[in-house]
């Protein structure tokens, strides 16, 4: 889901949200609304796990390649010896 339906779908998550990150309200409202604002990709992992994964880094910003930090962020299983 994107984020403008994820902050429609229940009243005061643009406030809670915009809290949870330290931004302001109207700082939400226009990443969600103006088509020229983009959310900083810094941003994006923190509205992720705000939002439960309703709304992914990947729609929030599809121009950075993501697959990258979740790679990095994997923990790998030891290689048999």
């Amino acid at each position: 889901m994107n984020l403008k339906t994820y902050l429609s779908s229940r009243r005061g998550r643009a406030a809670h949200l915009a809290k949870a990150i330290g931004v302001s309200p109207v700082t939400i409202h226009n990443w969600a609304y103006d088509a020229g604002k983009q959310v900083p990709a810094e941003r994006c992992p923190e509205i992720e796990k705000i939002a439960s994964g309703l709304v992914t880094c990947e729609e929030l910003r599809p121009d950075v390649d993501w697959g990258y930090l979740r790679r990095s962020g994997r923990q790998e299983s030891p290689v048999p010896s």
